[in-house]
C-alpha cells in the first residue's frame, strides 16, 4: 500500500502513462460516490451481457467513461451480509450472522467501536452521507417503539447524514428514517403484495408509514441522493462520500409508469431500466456541478439477480448471464457482480480489468488514495484496488472466500473454485445434496476451462483440494486475510 502522497503521486502518474494527476489533493482526497444496486445480475447490464434484453444506457455509458472489472464479487450471496462486507472490510461470517440476513426489526449487527468505511474517510475529513436500504439493524433490541431513537446506527458507525429505510422493500416496518429518527411513523397496516400473486409483487405484511406508497422508494431516495450532491459537491474544500444502496431491482418489482414495457423481460426488466435511470441522475448531477474529474463513481450490484431458471425460458434473458445459479447461491451466479468504476483523468476510459476482487475491497481502496495506514483491527478482509484501478498491474489479493445465503462455504484462488459442501447453498435445486458412499464431498471446479461450473474435478485433484482447504481454514483460524 502507498501511504506516502508523494510517492502515490509518482506511482500513479506512471499508472496512467505518465500523465500526472491535476493536483496533489485531487490525486489524494476525491469524492467517492458507490452506488450499490440490490440484486442486480451481471447480465443485467449492456455492458456485460450485449444479449440482454434490458436497456442500460447510462451503466453502459459509465463503463465506456471508465473500467468495468469481469471478476469482481460480492463476500456473500445475500444482502445483508453484504453490506456488513462492504461498510467494513470484514467478511461477516465472522461476526454474530452466519447465515441468511437479517429482518425489519433486528438489532444493530456492525460491532460497536468497528471502523467503517464511513468513520475512515470521515477522521480524514470527508463528509460521509448515506442514502437508501440499511439492512444492517436498528438500535439494540427489536424494535416497536418508535418513539425512541433508532440507534445504533448509520450514525454512530461514522455516516454525518442519513437517510433510509430499515431493510429491504419487502420487509416490515415500511417508513423512512433520517439520522435515527422515523420521518414517519409506521401506524398503518399492509395486507402485502401476498405470496400468491406473481413473486415480482411480492412484499410481506406488516407496519408502514400512512404517507408512503412502496413505488415511490425508490424515487424518493433518488432525489435525495441528487440533492446531496448538489449541496456537497460545491463545497471544494471538503471532499464527500455519498453510499446510495438502491431498494431495486430486489422485489417488488415495482416500476413507475415512465418505465413501464422499457423492458423486453417483464416488471423485472422494467424495474432494472428504473435503477439504470436513478443511477444516471445521480451521475448527471455531478457531472453538472462540475465535480466529475474530482470524483470517484463505483456502481455495483449486493450480490446476484433472483432470476430462476422459469424466468430465463419465459423471456429468453439470463440476468447472471452464463454464470450458474443465482442470488444466495455459492455458484458465481450468485455472488458475481458488474462493478463499474469511473474517475476521468485518474481511471482509463473504455478499460476491462479480469482482476479478482471483493466488495470488502472498498475500505481498504479509500484508505489507499488518502494515504492512510488501516490499522490491525480494521479492514481484515480487504485489498486496495488502487493498483488495478490506475493500471498498475499486479495481483490485489491471493483468494476470495464465498459464502451462500444457507452459510455454505467456497474459495476461490486464480482458476482454481474449492465448495465445501455439495449443492447451491442457497435458492436453486439442488440446494443440498446428501452424499452416497464414495461419491465427493465438496465441488472443485476449473474455472478457466470450466467457466459454468458444470465439472467436478473434486476427485481429480485431491492436492488442489488440500491446499485451498488449508487456506480457507488459515483465514477463518487468524480472522483475517489481509496480511498486517
Amino acid at each position: 500500500m502507498i501511504r506516502n502522497r508523494r510517492a502515490f503521486l509518482k506511482a500513479a502518474g506512471r499508472g496512467i502513462g505518465g500523465t500526472a494527476f491535476r493536483s496533489l489533493q485531487a490525486a489524494v482526497r476525491p469524492n467517492i460516490v458507490y452506488i450499490l444496486a440490490d440484486d442486480l445480475g451481471w447480465g443485467d447490464p449492456g455492458c456485460y451481457n450485449p444479449a440482454s434484453k434490458i436497456p442500460t444506457p447510462n451503466l453502459d455509458r459509465l463503463a465506456a467513461q471508465g473500467m468495468r472489472f469481469t471478476d469482481m464479487h460480492s463476500p456473500s450471496a445475500v444482502c445483508t451480509p453484504t453490506r456488513y462486507g462492504i461498510l467494513t472490510g470484514r467478511y461477516c461470517w465472522r461476526s454474530s450472522l452466519k447465515q441468511g440476513v437479517l429482518q425489519g426489526y433486528s438489532p444493530n449487527l456492525v460491532e460497536p467501536g468497528r471502523t467503517t468505511v464511513a468513520s475512515l474517510l470521515k477522521r480524514a475529513g470527508y463528509y460521509t452521507a448515506g442514502v437508501g436500504k440499511w439492512h444492517l439493524g436498528l438500535g439494540d433490541r427489536p424494535k416497536t417503539d418508535y418513539d425512541q431513537p433508532l440507534r445504533p446506527g448509520p450514525n454512530e458507525h461514522g455516516f454525518d447524514y442519513y437517510f433510509g429505510i430499515p431493510a429491504s422493500l419487502d420487509m416490515p416496518p415500511y417508513l423512512f428514517f433520517e439520522n435515527g429518527k422515523p420521518v414517519e411513523k409506521p401506524t398503518a397496516h399492509t395486507p402485502g403484495g401476498g405470496s400468491k400473486r406473481p413473486i415480482g409483487a411480492f412484499w410481506r405484511e406488516g407496519a408502514i408509514a400512512p404517507g408512503l406508497k412502496i413505488e415511490d422508494v425508490l424515487p424518493a431516495l433518488t432525489r435525495k441522493s441528487v440533492e446531496l450532491v448538489r449541496s456537497r459537491a460545491v463545497k471544494r474544500e471538503q471532499p464527500f462520500f455519498l453510499y446510495f444502496a438502491m431498494t431495486g431491482p430486489h422485489t417488488p418489482w415495482v416500476p413507475t409508469e415512465p418505465f413501464r414495457e422499457r423492458s423486453k423481460a417483464g416488471e423485472y426488466g422494467d424495474f432494472v431500466a428504473q435503477c439504470d435511470d436513478a443511477a444516471g441522475q445521480v451521475i448527471r448531477a455531478i457531472e453538472e456541478a462540475g465535480a466529475a474529474d474530482n470524483t470517484l463513481v463505483v456502481f455495483t450490484s449486493d450480490n446476484g439477480g433472483y432470476w430462476p431458471r422459469d424466468m430465463i425460458e419465459k423471456f429468453s434473458h439470463r440476468s447472471n448471464a452464463n454464470w450458474r445459479g443465482m442470488k444466495a447461491d455459492i455458484w458465481d451466479g450468485g455472488h458475481r457482480i458488474p462493478f463499474i468504476v469511473r474517475w476521468p483523468g485518474h481511471v482509463r476510459a473504455g478499460a476491462r480489468s479480469s482482476q479478482l476482487g471483493c466488495l470488502t475491497d472498498l475500505m481498504a481502496t479509500a484508505a489507499d488514495l488518502n494515504g492512510i495506514a488501516l490499522p490491525e483491527n480494521a479492514g481484515e478482509d480487504s485489498f486496495s484496488l488502487l493498483p488495478a484501478l490506475t493500471g498498475r498491474g499486479g495481483a490485489v489479493r491471493e483468494a476470495v472466500v464465498h459464502h451462500s445465503a444457507q452459510g455454505m462455504f467456497s474459495i476461490r484462488e486464480r482458476r482454481w473454485k474449492l465448495v465445501l459442501g455439495r449443492g447451491s447453498g442457497g435458492f436453486s435445486e439442488p440446494r443440498r445434496i446428501v452424499l452416497k458412499p464414495g461419491e465427493p464431498e465438496g465441488e472443485l471446479y476449473d474455472l478457466r476451462n470450466d467457466p459454468s461450473e458444470m465439472a467436478n474435478l473434486y476427485l481429480k485433484y485431491p492436492e488442489v483440494v488440500r491446499r485451498l482447504t488449508s487456506l480457507l481454514e488459515k483465514y477463518q483460524r487468524e480472522g483475517r486475510s489481509r496480511a498486517v
